[in-house]
């Protein structure tokens, strides 16, 4: 908005951060910068070292970026799932939407979910034949997370099996979002194929060194990490089991959907164990992998279709600790036994549990007559309505 990328005052002080040309720049990919800027405007958001770190004003931002894409991939979800099984879509969207890392990150800077959405839509367009809309998107992925692009092959290899014209269109609607990233590389960092992670300072240049930007073959500390970390996939959302056994049941009728849905995810599942930081800092969980989890829950209609129960089950024990992540982990601090352990002594303590006097520190209702507390409540009330409304049809669903 000033005429420049460079941000030295805000990002003097920042980890995330790639020097070049005696300036810093942010490190991450433009997009969700660009994405941000209409909503920050409109609220008039003031310099970052004068905001607070939970004012409306920063909420909206988030909101109307990440926020929206978190409604989109949520909508994708639930929608596929209606299309391939009548009478689960309701289910998959709330197992998704609040059963897994995107709940906690919906409201966040990170351009993991929008990125996640974006990559889906193409994948749900490409499906629909809606090829130059495919590439459209799936270029917007790349725009707003770079390893987004394992996306981008994944469904460009789907639209090549259909032969040169829609792949033509593909490659036609790839040329926006990809332009864009180039024009600001060039105009950055001097070269069309310098991306901001080759300039990164200080804390995390060491790390990112290794490999390619800090990503090498998966090891087995990042497998733990990433499956039964704190913030692991089978602690904290059990419910991608049954998504992963509905993607074995869909390549029975849909092999190639399937196999691409499937593919994805793994590749994000694989690149998060293969970073040197699985959690890349203060995050909820592996958060890397996030963009390839609207693909794996494509598997949520198939599953609450042929077992029922088993599905419920794990999304309810999904949306309860989620749920628990989501309202602490911005707090930044060591869970003991993981969130389950937190509740476990919630249940006990009451009040005098550090998981309930974290829920008093201000949330995004602090500000406004409820209060945090009563805010608090009333999205517990939400979550668990959602679950209600969702899980109840499934008694009619058809196996």
């Amino acid at each position: 908005m000033h005429g420049r990328l460079w941000n030295d005052p805000c990002l003097l002080r920042s980890p995330d951060r790639a020097s070049y040309g005696g300036h810093l720049y942010s490190d991450k990919a433009p997009g969700m910068s660009l994405l941000e800027l209409p909503s920050a405007e409109a609220v008039r958001l003031p310099p970052m070292g004068t905001v607070r770190s939970r004012t409306p004003r920063l909420w909206a931002v988030r909101v109307l970026s990440s926020g929206v894409g978190f409604l989109l991939a949520a909508f994708l979800v639930g929608r596929i799932a209606e299309g391939l099984r009548p009478g689960t879509g309701g289910a998959a969207l709330v197992a998704f939407a609040l059963g897994t890392l995107v709940a906690p990150l919906a409201a966040a800077s990170f351009g993991h979910v929008a990125a996640g959405a974006a990559g889906l839509g193409a994948f749900a367009a490409a499906w629909g034949r809606r090829f130059a809309l495919a590439g459209l998107l799936a270029g917007a992925a790349v725009l707003l997370e770079y390893d987004a692009a394992l996306a981008l092959v994944a469904v460009g290899l789907f639209v090549a099996a259909g032969g040169r014209r829609p792949l033509a269109a593909y490659a036609a609607g790839l040329v926006p979002g990809l332009g864009v990233l180039l024009a600001y590389d060039v105009l950055a960092f001097g070269s069309p194929f310098h991306l901001s992670y080759r300039y990164v300072a200080r804390g995390f240049a060491a790390g990112q060194a290794g490999g390619l930007f800090g990503v090498g073959p998966p090891r087995l500390h990042g497998l733990e990490e990433v499956l039964v970390g704190s913030g692991g996939l089978l602690l904290v959302s059990p419910v991608v089991v049954a998504a992963a056994v509905g993607l074995a049941l869909l390549a029975r009728e849909r092999p190639r959907e399937a196999l691409v849905a499937t593919a994805v995810a793994l590749a994000f599942v694989l690149l998060n164990c293969g970073y040197y930081l699985p959690y890349g800092g203060v995050s909820p969980g592996p958060r890397f992998l996030v963009p390839g989890l609207p693909f794996l829950a494509l598997g949520l209609g198939p599953a609450f279709a042929r077992l029922p129960r088993t599905t419920a089950l794990l999304a309810v024990c999904s949306v309860v600790p989620t749920f628990g992540l989501t309202l602490v982990w911005t707090a930044n601090e060591s869970l003991r036994q993981t969130i389950w352990g937190e509740l476990a002594r919630a249940a006990i303590e009451g009040r005098a549990s550090r998981l309930v006097r974290s829920l008093m520190t201000p949330d995004a209702l602090g500000w406004t007559p409820a209060g945090s507390g009563a805010g608090t409540a009333l999205m517990a009330a939400a979550a668990a309505l959602a679950l209600v409304l969702a899980l109840w049809p499934l008694r009619a669903v058809r196996r």
